[in-house]
């Protein structure tokens, strides 16, 4: 497959910015994910009839993609500026938002002879893919000195992929997915935003804020090691699953516990077994599934427009024999009742065991014997329509990838869900031969 041809890299800054530049605390919530990598989302899109070829027109499309999003910006300041640090005196460092209008990146490249099917119809994410994001490979730390938004807008055969890069210090994925749906509306025509974000960070009352670490607790420092940007041989596919087969495992494990569990939990259980089956664990040895959690909802005193980190992780152990034996039901009620653990209560408290001791997120986290789960298919990824139709697929970079990461997708039917999954060629291959697993996937 053809390499990515770059055609023009420029800054773009928020449209009317306020001479005076705002400065954004940040939270526990954000700040715990400094050492890892950006969140990197994309879109497939048909190829537009207007041309992509960047020169004097006023009406090409390259033109008006950075026009809009100069506009989208001057409503998401956060996003054209840098993170930044003040160095105290007491050997401890605190980081903030600095809203300076510094510019996010915006470039514009080719893949040339690449087609819409050469993206989507391959069984395994073809690896040119992560050439369609900007700020590869980089920490969230770095944003004090990059920008913390890159875009870039790739030209396919016949399609259009628009690549997003945004500083996972900055925001989360509800907040990731409400910028591009902003920007999407301001690039089909709309003048005001059916979604202002709310900025101000929420910190409990006995907060001292800025927030200081200690600056040896925070590594500062890019490691190759810690962010390698996709383990060599790591396969990633995309797996369909429709709603009436969702439907089915909910019945399946509601039937089997006779109680109440999602379709979600019903679905992910489904996935950790057939992956934990496939990989054939020793039955005594213990298996983990991390799920994110959102705070929006447990939080009242954050409104669900709140822009920033708002998630939390909790961790699900079983042991393998358990998991395999006991069935979908028995899985997905122990994560229901885990995830029922994440209260408002527990939330606060979070926020002020971290203030005390910071633990950072790093990519070593996510090296257990299980699945981690990032993302969600109540994101509004397929309405995102720039103003020449909606997407054909939605894929993610190469941030933040490992064995066991799965990310969720809504699927472009209503009420069906996508689902990505990282996992080493014998795994995947074993997955693919799983009737079990199968059973429920739309091919």
């Amino acid at each position: 497959m053809a390499d990515v041809r770059f055609i023009s890299s420029s800054i773009v800054q928020a449209a009317n910015h306020s001479a005076s530049s705002e400065r954004i605390e940040l939270t526990p919530w954000d700040l715990r994910f400094l050492q890892i990598g950006h969140i990197q989302k994309g879109l497939l899109f048909p190829k537009p009839k207007a041309p992509l070829q960047e020169n004097d027109t006023e009406n090409t499309l390259i033109h008006h993609l950075k026009t809009s999003l100069s506009h989208t910006l001057h409503y998401f300041p956060p996003l054209a500026g840098r993170l930044a640090t003040t160095q105290h005196e007491d050997d401890t460092i605190s980081f903030f938002i600095d809203c300076n209008n510094a510019g996010a990146s915006f470039t514009h490249a080719v893949a040339d002879g690449v087609t819409i099917s050469d993206i989507i119809k391959p069984v395994y994410v073809p690896t040119i893919i992560h050439s369609f994001f900007p700020l590869n490979g980089l920490a969230n730390f770095e944003g004090t000195r990059n920008p913390v938004l890159g875009i870039q807008v790739t030209d396919l055969a016949d399609g259009i992929f628009i690549g997003c890069t945004i500083n996972h210090v900055v925001v989360d994925g509800t907040s990731f997915w409400h910028f591009l749906n902003s920007w999407s509306e301001i690039s089909k025509g709309s003048i005001h935003l059916s979604k202002p974000p709310v900025f101000q960070r929420w910190f409990p009352d006995d907060t001292d804020i800025p927030i200081r670490i200690p600056r040896s607790a925070v590594k500062l420092k890019q490691s190759n090691e810690e962010l390698e940007s996709i383990v060599p041989g790591l396969k990633e596919r995309v797996f369909h699953f429709s709603k009436e087969n969702i439907a089915k495992l909910k019945a399946k494990a509601n039937t089997e516990m006779g109680t109440n569990i999602s379709s979600l939990q019903a679905l992910l259980s489904h996935i950790w077994r057939s992956v934990i089956r496939n990989k054939r664990f020793d039955p005594n040895e213990e298996t983990t599934y991390r799920v994110v959690v959102g705070a929006r909802p447990r939080l009242p005193e954050l409104p669900d427009n709140y822009f920033g980190n708002a998630i939390l992780g909790v961790l699900v152990t079983m042991k393998a024999k358990e998991l395999l034996e006991q069935g979908t039901g028995n899985a997905a009620w122990t994560m229901n009742r885990k995830i029922a653990t994440v209260t408002e209560e527990s939330s606060k408290m979070f926020f002020e065991s971290w203030t005390a001791s910071p633990k950072f997120v790093t990519m070593s986290t996510f090296k257990s014997n299980g699945l981690t789960t990032s993302s969600s298919p109540r994101f509004n990824m397929y309405g995102n329509d720039f103003g020449w139709g909606k997407p054909i697929a939605v894929r993610s970079g190469s941030g933040n990838k490992f064995e066991g990461k799965t990310t969720l997708f809504c699927g472009a039917e209503e009420g069906s869900i996508d689902i990505e999954v990282c996992l080493f060629p014998e795994t995947m291959e074993a997955l693919a031969i799983d009737e079990e697993f199968m059973d429920v996937v739309t091919l």
